[in-house]
């Protein structure tokens, strides 16, 4: 008979709980019946060693966490900053979030501990403050220039612009294959500690979205408001509100992806056709929709106008994104789909993972916990650390 796990019950059932899974779903992971899981969690009878040890596993935490007398604290959860009807978050958000304050703790206590300096930009200015001049403070201290982008790869700048600054990006749409993050339920969210900033940005989208909730995260950071986004993008006037910090937000990305002085410089012409609109919108990174809801707020252009110019974007928007779509096919089939370690590299961030990488090889870490951080094996860290000087 395999030996019994002598497990606390109210500690497995926390577990459960804490990464949003039904008993139905949970049970399923150790093939036995709901009814026989809650039983462990009431304390009727126990798991096996080996049940007890794959239920750590989906749950993502440590197996020898479930001996503890009593549940444990944990993380703090970070401030919802989503609307009231928001979809709940679901276990693959649960994970991300976790997996994300995991990381930024042991980074903010690694810098305090060498007595490194505080970011001076974090909690630079309040929600009183004017969003067009916290987004200028954005552009002034990443460096960056909204309508003289290096490369046609504009998130890319503001990610590498923001990791030389000390800001840590994380990008994924996934936990694992069969565990995927839903943009209904979450596009970002942000960790604002003055050592070790850390933004989320969920990848499911194509990158201009992508790059409107990173700007919008970087709000977060200036304005010290740690917590989770959703729904992020320009508002039109009069639209339903959105919590005060997010509409804050989304007027300093607004402002600083696509600033006043640069939509006036622009011309009226831009908005001639619904071409002109396109082309102009992908060149500064952002999209049609953004663009205009910008030009229509700034009183350039009328409802009217507006109307009739993202009817037809929206057309446009539909063929490139088919575009799109038929290029990635056309590229999966020649190299065999994305790379495994620029995925975890993006996911892990490019400069949290090279951070730990240098700890790793100056000793100052141990292997298992290099490799917790990193989640890969300490034999493929060469291959991880190969994919941080890829293009």
């Amino acid at each position: 008979m395999a030996d019994k796990a002598d497990i606390t019950p109210n500690v497995l059932k926390w577990a459960r709980e804490s990464a949003r899974m039904s008993l139905e779903t949970a049970a399923g992971k150790v093939s036995v019946a709901p009814e026989k899981l809650n039983e462990w969690e009431e304390g009727v009878s126990q798991p096996t060693i080996k049940q007890a040890e794959t239920l750590a596993k989906a749950y993502k935490r440590p197996f020898a966490l479930f001996f503890l007398p009593e549940v444990p604290r944990d993380f703090h959860p970070l401030q919802d900053f989503r609307k009231k009807t928001a979809k709940p978050l679901g276990t693959a958000s649960i994970f991300i979030i976790r997996e994300i304050q995991q990381k930024q703790t042991w980074i903010s206590n690694v810098y305090k501990d060498n007595n490194e300096q505080p970011l001076s930009f974090v909690d630079k200015y309040s929600i009183q403050a004017n969003p067009q001049q916290v987004a200028k403070d954005i552009l002034e201290t990443l460096q960056i220039n909204p309508l003289n982008y290096l490369t046609n790869n504009p998130i890319k700048e503001w990610i590498d612009k923001a990791e030389s600054n000390g800001i840590f990006i994380s990008r994924t749409s996934f936990i694992h294959s069969r565990l995927k993050l839903d943009s209904e339920e979450i596009q970002g969210f942000t960790i604002a500690d003055k050592y070790a900033p850390f933004i989320f940005v969920n990848s499911h989208d194509w990158n201009v979205p992508q790059l409107f909730t990173l700007v919008h995260e970087l709000a977060h950071i200036w304005i010290a408001e740690s917590g989770i986004s959703n729904e992020i993008e320009p508002e039109l006037k009069h639209k339903d509100k959105l919590h005060p910090v997010e509409l804050f937000c989304n007027e300093v990305a607004a402002n600083a992806l696509m600033p006043i002085g640069v939509i006036n410089s622009l011309g009226m012409s831009v908005f001639d056709s619904s071409n002109n609109v396109f082309k102009t919108s992908k060149k500064m990174g952002v999209s049609s929709f953004a663009f205009l809801v910008r030009a229509f707020n700034l009183e350039l252009i009328s409802l009217d106008k507006y109307r009739k110019l993202k009817k037809e974007a929206d057309t446009e928007f539909q063929a490139f994104l088919r575009r799109e779509e038929e290029k990635k096919a056309k590229q999966k089939k020649q190299k065999g789909g994305p790379d495994f370690y620029l995925l975890l590299l993006n996911k892990n961030s490019r400069l949290f993972t090279q951070t730990v990488l240098d700890a790793f090889k100056g000793g100052i870490i141990e292997p298992t916990q290099a490799s917790s951080l990193l989640n890969t094996k300490v034999n493929n860290f060469s291959k991880l650390e190969a994919s941080l000087y890829e293009i």
